[in-house]
């Protein structure tokens, strides 16, 4: 069996970590995928046949970007939460002429690779990537021009929270935008069961390798002993609740120890590590109303599988 390591986490991290996994249904929670590791794979996982919301949404931009650079206004300070390897933002400064871009994202030495590269091919654009946790708290350094702030959160990463988390976190954004900013957000639609479920469980497996990868991130950060060869990749939709669920399974009886604690695993058990929620194109511009957001245009694919919506602040 694996020894415990010394925690490479802060201690705020090592105890989010440490509650979710002695909770009565353990979890991890969907922003520990993303260690350099498990950026890359998702990386991969957005070029699979099955994995349509990246290729969808690229449409939706290549279709009507014109019209969504319309909407948002040029000389933006462009805000890309979640930026990973800042691609789909890059592809739109031809359009949207930044003035500012600010990157963030959780997988700082990542993201600072990123935007080296980044800035060789715009060097006219002022870049300031920040590596940070933005959802449970947005903090912006004073380096970040206030005036025109355009939130942008592509790839439906919305979905993540459940309904009361994506009202709280989408009313911060509403917080930090000022009277003159803005939101360009991507949301996944509902479609049929088949579809989802071969996005999140593809057959080569490339899917469940980034959800086995959270474990080798949690004995990083914890100090943890999983061995992910004990644990099976399970994705399913749950129609009740709207959302695509992501669980690892033990496979056998286990013990994970990490400093201080302990917790046994039976057959079958699960730790659940994420949620994607499924919209329709009114309940989401509802969603963004809740938050104090006021929808002014939706974008989508000919199938209605995908929207992009533009919304400013509500008066």
């Amino acid at each position: 069996m694996l020894k415990p390591r010394r925690p490479a986490a802060s201690p705020a991290v090592a105890s989010e970590l440490a509650a979710g996994l002695l909770a009565d249904r353990a979890s991890i929670a969907p922003k520990f995928f993303y260690d350099e590791l498990g950026s890359r794979l998702f990386e991969a996982i957005c070029v699979l046949d099955e994995y349509y919301p990246t290729r969808t949404e690229a449409s939706i931009f290549a279709l009507h970007g014109a019209e969504i650079a319309h909407a948002a206004g040029a000389d933006r300070t462009l805000i890309d939460l979640g930026a990973g390897n800042c691609a789909k933002a890059a592809g739109l400064f031809p359009l949207l002429h930044p003035a500012q871009y600010v990157p963030v994202d959780i997988s700082a030495d990542f993201l600072r690779g990123a935007v080296e590269r980044l800035r060789q091919r715009f060097p006219h654009i002022e870049m300031t990537p920040i590596g940070s946790d933005f959802s449970s708290a947005l903090e912006l350094p004073a380096t970040v021009r206030e005036e025109k702030r355009l939130f942008f959160y592509p790839g439906s990463s919305i979905g993540n929270f459940g309904p009361a988390e994506a009202v709280g976190f989408l009313r911060r954004l509403r917080a930090a935008c000022g009277p003159d900013g803005a939101l360009l957000i991507g949301i996944d639609l509902v479609k049929g069961h088949a579809d989802l479920h071969a996005a999140y469980d593809d057959p080569l497996g490339v899917t469940a390798a980034f959800n086995l990868n959270v474990l080798r991130n949690v004995n990083r950060l914890l100090g943890a002993t999983f061995d992910p060869l004990q644990w099976k990749h399970v994705a399913f939709f749950n129609a009740d609740a709207s959302r695509i669920e992501m669980h690892l399974e033990a496979k056998v009886a286990l013990e994970v120890e990490w400093e201080g604690a302990a917790r046994r695993f039976l057959p079958g058990e699960c730790i659940h590590t994420e949620n994607s929620y499924k919209y329709t194109r009114a309940s989401a511009e509802a969603l963004l109303r809740e938050a104090g957001f006021a929808p002014t245009a939706v974008w989508t694919d000919p199938l209605g599988w995908f929207a992009v919506i533009h919304a400013g602040v509500a008066a």
